[in-house]
């Protein structure tokens, strides 16, 4: 017993005594099991130029108000970080307007979350932000409320902007549903931060259950489920197969990015919520080692996948007696997740955010391994590089990825 207990004492303590912005790059990339067959959508080069036109009128890649020093986003990093090309694979059969509108969603969201980052001298921003909060705000589900105050920054701008754009058309159920989506996520934001400021590596449960979240896999996926919701009941989701189908993707996404992301986070960022990293820490590994289980995971979470949808979901069908309209509908959800995983792992090979060049090109230079003093109870102690800002306090949103 009392081995046991000195061995769950140690990794207690080692969880919370990670250095960061240590030396890790470069990241390695191995073979990674994405059966599914990529589709682009043909209006790519469009959205790529408007993203960057409503990004300069929302004023996102402008500096955030009241913070010193460059833009925590300009026209340049942008361009690299090839946004659109993402959602042109997590949507192929989009219109034009519809891929415009999710590559300002992930704009939005990799924007904010950046924003918010401990390690960004722009970590000024709270959530939910008051347009958000306040019950007559354009954001809110009533359709009848006094007029919203004005935007307060660029994220509420932009903000308002697409809820507008995405959730004006959509009945009241629906904009509830998508409107829970996009504050689960912010909420796990939330946990996050609070792990790097505490210099927190989770374990491996607790952090595979939040990043379903983290990643934003529920609100992009919760797009392509309401518009298959007019024939298929809303309990056929909620069914286990189902739930287990989409954890299990949204885990295969997760998984791809904390593999590409390995470097950018741990070296440039120093986060400690990446899966490689916490697998390292909890199994005491090296990191080939847990790159080798991570990638086994998520080929493992792409079978599960495939499993469910083959020998499953024909049985959830039956007992909720699912007509030809219901099924066609059904096989084209699972359409559009294969197609969301194949875009997500195309988008990672494609963007210029990842690679080392880029890494370099885009980021300080990582601070020097001994930055303070570490351990428990030394959190707050940091050594900042000449002309860092001083934190704030801030509402603990994490940093994107």
């Amino acid at each position: 017993m009392s081995s046991v207990i000195d061995l769950l004492g140690a990794k207690r303590v080692r969880s919370f005594t990670h250095v960061p912005y240590q030396r890790v790059g470069p990241s390695r990339i191995p073979d990674l099991y994405v059966p599914f067959e990529l589709r682009l959508s043909p209006h790519l080069d469009g959205a790529r130029r408007e993203l960057v036109s409503w990004c300069r009128e929302m004023g996102i890649l402008e500096p955030p108000h009241g913070v010193a020093g460059p833009a925590v986003w300009d026209e340049a990093k942008l361009v690299d970080y090839d946004l659109p090309l993402c959602a042109a694979g997590l949507h192929p059969g989009a219109t034009p307007e519809e891929l415009d509108l999710a590559s300002a969603w992930l704009a939005w969201g990799g924007r904010t979350a950046t924003t918010t980052s401990p390690s960004s001298s722009a970590a000024r921003a709270t959530w939910p932000p008051p347009r958000w909060r306040s019950p007559g705000s354009a954001t809110s589900c009533p359709s009848t409320a006094r007029p919203p105050p004005a935007p307060a920054n660029a994220l509420e701008r932009s903000l308002a902007d697409i809820w507008a754009r995405t959730a004006g058309p959509m009945p009241q159920e629906d904009r509830r549903k998508l409107r829970a989506a996009v504050e689960e996520m912010c909420e796990a934001w939330l946990w996050e931060l609070a792990g790097e400021i505490a210099h927190h590596i989770p374990d491996p449960v607790d952090y595979i259950e939040m990043r379903r979240h983290t990643f934003g896999s529920e609100l992009t996926m919760s797009l392509s489920r309401l518009r298959h919701s007019t024939s298929i009941p809303e309990e056929f989701y909620a069914s286990g197969p189902m739930v287990a189908l989409e954890n299990a993707m949204m885990d295969a996404g997760m998984l791809i990015n904390d593999v590409f992301s390995y470097q950018k986070e741990i070296e440039y960022e120093g986060e400690v919520h990446n899966a490689i990293l916490v697998v390292q820490n909890f199994f005491g590994c090296d990191h080939p080692t847990a790159l080798g289980i991570v990638a086994d995971l998520m080929a493992s979470r792409v079978r599960q996948f495939e499993h469910i949808a083959a020998n499953e979901l024909p049985i959830v069908c039956d007992d909720f007696g699912l007509g030809e309209e219901a099924r066609r509908d059904l096989d084209g959800f699972l359409t559009e997740l294969g197609d969301w995983l194949a875009g997500i792992l195309n988008w990672h090979q494609g963007c210029f955010r990842y690679d080392e060049p880029s890494l370099q090109r885009h980021h300080q230079a990582p601070l020097p391994r001994f930055h303070g003093p570490t351990g428990l109870g030394t959190s707050a102690a940091v050594i900042r590089p000449p002309g860092a800002v001083s934190p704030v306090a801030v509402s603990p949103v994490a940093a994107g990825r």
